[in-house]
């Protein structure tokens, strides 16, 4: 079991897998602890002689927690939150089913205040400007086109970010959000938070058009391999 990770996390790595498989299992997963325990593994298994290889792994392991990342955002999340937003009315976006519960256009905002704070000011350097309050206090209507205007601004934002980073950088620590973590974990709490309220939104969609909207297709035994990638 990896050293570190929570009770039950699925994240499991074990140990003696190869760097590469362990690289993999952990990009796939998206939990903070996974990306932090490979990266440390890494800085600590070195032997003498054998920085030129710790470099080179470590070089790997961002490269393709990046790679992961980015799919992330701009090939899943974006497109079902955009597909979402195309089959409600302003209406249904600023729709509450409570006064304790947000509407999917608070998600919306919720969602880029999160994604600027931790990746574009948090690891990329531009000032915090968020204010996170505002999010959740909003009742619009912010049109749908504002909104899908303003996620695909940030989601770009944040990718551009992204592919900038040097594995020195992710290993760094910050402070984001008052929190102490390093730039792993930042990338790492923005994929868990994004996939968290698309779950929510989504749930709002189907309670609005009461039909599938068509977004999980399993793989057949017939697929091909390019069919068969999460």
């Amino acid at each position: 079991m990896l050293r570190g990770a929570r009770p039950g996390c699925t994240a499991a790595i074990h140990l003696n897998s190869s760097d590469l498989e362990g690289f993999a299992f952990a990009a796939r997963c998206g939990y903070a602890l996974a990306f932090e325990a490979m990266a440390r593994r890494l800085k600590t298994k070195t032997k003498k002689g054998q920085a030129g290889k710790r470099v080179a792994s470590e070089a790997k392991l961002a490269a393709l927690c990046v790679r992961q990342w980015r799919s992330r955002f701009e090939e899943r999340y974006l497109p079902r939150i955009v597909g979402c937003l195309e089959q409600l009315s302003d209406e249904e976006i600023w729709w509450r089913p409570n006064a304790a519960s947000n509407s999917v256009g608070n998600l919306v905002l919720h969602i880029c205040g999160n994604m600027r704070q931790w990746i574009i000011s948090g690891l990329g350097g531009a000032a915090d400007v968020r204010e996170r309050d505002k999010e959740f206090s909003e009742r619009g209507p912010i049109t749908r086109a504002a909104l899908r205007e303003k996620l695909q601004r940030t989601v770009s934002e944040a990718c551009d970010v992204l592919a900038r980073l040097r594995p020195s950088v992710l290993t760094r620590q910050y402070r984001i959000q008052e929190f102490d973590v390093s730039g792993y974990y930042a990338a790492a709490q923005v994929i868990e938070h994004v996939a968290y309220h698309l779950g929510q939104i989504i749930y709002v969609t189907k309670l609005k058009r009461a039909k599938d909207l068509g977004f999980t297709q399993l793989p057949s035994t017939a697929s091909k391999a390019d069919e068969r990638k999460l």
